[in-house]
């Protein structure tokens, strides 16, 4: 079996600008990669990288051709465990580029099988959760609004971004809007350990699920003082960035959230939630700024997970990949007819 691969960088403006406790963005740079086998089977992944942890789509693009050409020596996309040592071994870091490879061969291994990746992996497709839709931070008004239009649209779960001066004043406002959705906060590091005991106290009353990375990842001993004394369940998402991290953080927290442009593919992500169920934790999958190529991978992890942030193309103005339905957030597996992870371009 011969392959044939290619990469292709785009720039996909988002519906807003999106900003967190770091700053804004208002399109999403991203690497598509496409693997062709001699049947013509063609499977698709992508790279959404993040500046964040040292990556960004010029240094994929510069890696990339040395990922690919381990893909094409092997040969196999069933050869899974061999194609990503060998990646690991040729590019230590940069996790997104592997991911985007990681992605594209599960997507043809399961073509080539002719089932839907979530078979190919023995799940159930009726077993999945809710994605979260995220309102990121802007003006009161302004998330208002996004909220009241997030609600309109049919979303039941939803992510709000903190890190401001006015967080309860925000948290108080979505909630007035939003009276019935599960709602959950993401601090993004923004706060001092002692900030966040104080501030979660004061939002307990609004019926939160969690509250995400409310310390700096670098200071693990501040994310345990606030575990242990936070009135609400706290998820790591900075803190959990690779396999090496689950049982570093099981004292800390309570949920780990894994996305695939850190941990760098399918197979680490698998081994990533076992491991967090094994500490006792429970399991998110977050995601970057990123299109149903990748995102379409990630919502076969469903089956596996308690909660989901897989909005990253529900984000975008325009995607130029299909991928798993998600009607109001509902990762719709069952209903997909595409063999792999389902998706195509538009």
């Amino acid at each position: 079996m011969s392959l044939e691969t290619s990469f292709e960088r785009v720039s996909l403006p988002l519906e807003y600008p999106f900003t967190i406790s770091r700053g804004t963005q208002t399109a999403a740079e991203l690497v598509t990669v496409e693997i062709e086998d001699d049947a013509g089977n063609v499977g698709i992944g992508g790279a959404g990288p993040s500046a964040h942890y040292g990556e960004t789509a010029a240094t994929v693009e510069a890696v990339l051709p040395d990922l690919l050409a381990v893909v094409e020596e092997v040969g196999d996309p069933h050869a899974l465990e061999r194609i990503e040592r060998r990646m690991r071994h040729t590019i230590e870091r940069n996790p997104a580029a592997r991911c985007a490879v990681s992605i594209a061969l599960h997507d043809l291994a399961a073509k080539q099988l002719e089932v839907p990746l979530y078979r190919y992996w023995g799940l159930d497709p009726t077993d999945t959760v809710e994605s979260s839709y995220t309102i990121g931070i802007d003006d009161t008004e302004t998330m208002r609004e996004k909220t009241e239009e997030a609600v309109e649209r049919g979303y039941g779960t939803l992510k709000v971004k903190l890190g401001t001066d006015r967080d309860e004043e925000i948290v108080r406002t979505i909630r007035e809007v939003a009276p019935d959705v599960r709602l959950y906060v993401d601090a993004n590091e923004a706060w001092t350990p002692r900030e966040a005991v104080s501030m979660i106290d004061s939002l307990v009353e609004y019926d939160l699920e969690f509250v995400e990375q409310p310390v700096a990842a670098e200071n693990p001993e501040g994310l345990r003082y606030v575990y242990e004394r936070a009135a609400l369940p706290i998820a790591a998402d900075e803190s959990c960035i690779t396999l090496e991290d689950i049982p570093q953080i099981a004292d800390r927290c309570d949920i780990a959230n894994l996305k695939l442009m850190k941990c760098g593919g399918l197979r680490e992500a698998l081994r990533m939630i076992h491991t967090a169920r094994a500490h006792g934790l429970q399991v998110m999958c977050g995601c970057m700024s990123e299109s149903n190529a990748s995102i379409a991978g990630a919502a076969h992890l469903a089956p596996l997970l308690d909660y989901a942030d897989l909005d990253g193309s529900l984000l975008l103005a325009e995607d130029v990949y299909d991928g798993v339905g998600m009607p109001g957030g509902r990762i719709d597996l069952a209903s997909l007819e595409r063999n792999g992870t389902g998706a195509v371009p538009e």
